[in-house]
């Protein structure tokens, strides 16, 4: 116990340091907190003198308030540019030296891509009222703005308001040329935003006359031409040099919208365009009324192409393939004839099905776009539509849009599934369940407890794939399933991939169902069978320069597939696709908001991807993959099987199946996507019904003797109808 009168010990040398340490920290923060107050004060006795009252303050205050919103813009401005420069990566200039010829699969010329168009002509040796032409019509102040023209965007928008509608666009000839070259037709605030971006760097990095030749000579000018000077040498046989003023008019006015100002497609359209064109002329100041009066008096003629149609989507996408096969086999001859897959006439059929599907439904529906690839089941590409409109847009949505699949993706799970050794029959509940946070529902929000597979992927059940994937597949087989049949687009490896999120393009549907049509085979698809010089040449050859087709899938999960994929025409989801007569495979597939509506489906002869939607990814009014995209694929395949022989789906035996009204596998289906159809018969079977029951009618009885007219009557084979076929 301590001594309280026992004296202290000293404390030692280290206690006496670490005292002095604090007593100096203490003192060193004192001078410096005193320091800073009067720094502080000093400035702020110095920013006194510059306080201001009044109309002085607010002027003051607003500066300030500018610029903090000025740093701010630059910065969102700087990060709206960057996606937009992006686009200029790369080789943008080159449009390669390739010159292709393209012959359909019969041998006929469709169309041609490359320098072979034309050679671009300068600027400079262009006549004069050729570029005064243009410049009237598209941007009279081209050589005064920067790209953006702030005094014209603001005459169009007066114009338009005095109007009451859209009659003069703002964009200058910069920004049409920025769209051309790096962006898409979509309507979007995102492309306006690259656009103006593009523009101003197209006008920081090329002259003027750089900007307008590359103007004139890559503008789609309709009938499959590319650039003025294959324009006037299209419509009117003469190079661009010797084209008068009514005709200069007239190719100036296909700037705007070539598919519907194309004089051989609508002369009189094309006429009233180029009068316009004319007007403009004089109001810019290029030419006098006198001097257009005689172009107007004598409009131009062209040439007598017949009914010359290119399929120009396709054209695009088999130019890109010609250049990537001559590219990997180092064919040195650019000049080149690709003869190709495409059937013009399934090719027609394809746009005239898409067509008249949306222009008798697509107002009702809430769509406006759509895309058709069909393959023949040899990979062979018979047909692609990549819009409805090449000349308002030349953006392939075939090839190139990535949109959700919804319930057209479940044949790749089930696919997994019977690889995974499970069958059609295999029951599996559907009830509901979570995964990690995530509960899907069926389309009807109800559940049906335990079905077979069959029974959930006809009815197009949500939960099944999902507990399919969670309980016994995983997300990465699913995913490399995909890939091996053909699937090029990046599939997430998200859970909700399993219902379709993910978004891939039409053609990738199209070649993964082809796997399922031709037996489990991939690497067939294509659209060059043969390259060949000028000098007859054979420099590529498909069956011999492709790499080998290849199994992905056993036999045995094709067969279980396919039994299951026939009864969703039959009694599913997609029972507006079925063919009279004609088995078919398929599958529907609705997105969230019915933004995206699919049906993938195939034959023993054909599979065809139809996808409906709107550019901008709005909503449609609740379309389904039932409904509008049942009825493009059944319109479009119906004509694809005329005069055809039927071939069987791999693992079902008869390609035929009773005709629609007869009944079929199932009663009755209750999905939203299957519409009930009242039983119809085709007009051969109608019109042989028709002259078998005047025959029955005018026989007479038998105890009285035949006729001889009624007996040849009797002995006439039946009617095949206008196909040729029973």
């Amino acid at each position: 116990m301590e001594n309280p009168f026992e004296p202290k010990k000293r404390k030692g040398p280290r206690a006496t340091r670490l005292l002095e340490l604090d007593a100096w920290l203490d003192s060193t923060l004192y001078d410096a907190g005193f320091r800073l107050a009067e720094m502080w004060e000093s400035i702020t006795i110095f920013f006194r003198r510059f306080s201001f009252t009044g109309f002085r303050r607010a002027f003051f205050e607003l500066a300030s308030e500018g610029m903090t919103l000025g740093t701010a813009g630059a910065v969102l401005m700087f990060a709206l540019a960057l996606p937009a420069f992006e686009e200029t990566a790369g080789d943008w200039k080159s449009q390669g030296e390739y010159a292709v010829t393209f012959l359909d699969r019969y041998g006929n010329e469709i169309g041609q891509r490359g320098i072979i168009q034309r050679d671009s002509l300068p600027v400079e040796e262009l006549p004069e009222h050729v570029v005064n032409a243009v410049l009237a019509t598209e941007d009279r102040r081209f050589y005064e703005h920067f790209g953006i023209d702030f005094l014209g965007l603001a005459r169009a928008l007066a114009q338009n308001v005095r109007a009451n509608q859209v009659v003069q666009g703002g964009s200058t000839l910069t920004q049409q040329l920025a769209k051309n070259l790096f962006l898409t037709n979509e309507r979007t605030v995102e492309r306006k935003i690259k656009e103006a971006f593009l523009a101003l760097w197209l006008e920081m990095n090329l002259t003027k006359r750089e900007i307008l030749q590359l103007y004139l000579d890559r503008a789609y000018m309709g009938g499959g031409t590319f650039g003025i000077a294959a324009a006037a040498d299209f419509y009117f046989d003469k190079p661009i040099t010797d084209v008068s003023v009514a005709e200069a008019a007239m190719l100036a006015g296909l700037f705007k919208a070539p598919a519907r100002y194309a004089p051989h497609v609508n002369l009189p359209a094309a006429r009233e365009r180029a009068n316009i064109v004319l007007s403009a002329m004089v109001e810019a100041g290029y030419m006098t009324e006198g001097q257009v009066l005689s172009a107007r008096l004598r409009p131009a003629t062209p040439v007598d192409r017949g009914d010359q149609e290119s399929p120009d989507y396709f054209l695009d996408w088999a130019f890109d393939e010609v250049k990537l096969a001559a590219a990997k086999l180092k064919i040195r001859n650019h000049s080149l004839i690709a003869r190709t897959t495409i059937d013009m006439g399934i090719q027609r059929a394809a746009e005239e099905s898409l067509e008249y599907n949306l222009r008798q439904h697509g107002q009702s529906y809430g769509v406006s776009e759509g895309a058709i690839v069909v393959l023949d089941n040899n990979g062979a590409v018979r047909a692609m539509v990549g819009g409805r409109d090449y000349g308002a847009s030349q953006f392939n949505r075939a090839t190139k849009a990535l949109r959700q699949t919804g319930s057209s993706f479940k044949p790749y799970v089930y696919t997994a599934a019977m690889e995974a050794g499970l069958t059609p029959e295999s029951v599996i509940s559907d009830g509901p369940i979570s995964w990690g946070g995530w509960s899907p529902k069926n389309y009807t929000r109800g559940y049906s407890g335990r079905m077979t597979l069959t029974t959930a992927l006809v009815k197009s059940i949500n939960t099944v794939p999902v507990r399919l994937a969670k309980d016994h597949l995983g997300i990465k087989p699913i995913r490399d399933i995909a890939y091996a049949m053909g699937v090029e687009s990046p599939v997430e490896s998200h859970k909700t991939m399993v219902l379709g999120t993910s978004s891939v393009t039409v053609m990738d549907q199209a070649t993964g169902y082809l796997t399922l049509a031709n037996g489990g085979i991939a690497g067939t698809r294509h659209g060059i069978s043969q390259l060949v010089s000028h000098a007859g040449e054979v420099l590529y050859d498909f069956q011999k320069d492709a790499p080998p087709p290849h199994r992905v899938l056993k036999e045995s999960t094709v067969a279980s597939m396919n039994s299951i994929l026939v009864q969703v025409p039959e009694w599913g989801t997609g029972r507006r696709a079925a063919l009279d007569g004609i088995r078919a495979a398929g599958k529907t597939g609705t997105t969230q908001a019915y933004r995206d509506a699919w049906f993938v489906g195939y034959t023993g002869n054909f599979t065809a991807a139809v996808w409906l939607g709107n550019d901008d990814f709005s909503e449609t009014r609740n379309m389904t993959g039932g409904s509008l995209p049942a009825m493009t694929w059944q319109r479009l395949m119906t004509y694809a099987h005329q005069n055809t022989e039927l071939k069987p789906i791999p693992g079902i035996d008869d390609p035929f199946v009773a005709p629609i009204g007869v009944a079929r596998a199932k009663p009755r289906d209750d999905d939203v996507d299957a519409l009930e159809r009242p039983p119809v018969m085709s007009s051969a079977t109608t019109e042989f019904l028709r002259e078998m029951s005047e025959v029955f009618r005018t026989t007479p009885p038998m105890d009285v003797p035949a006729q001889p007219e009624t007996l040849s009557a009797l002995q006439e084979p039946a009617p095949t109808g206008p196909s040729g076929s029973n």
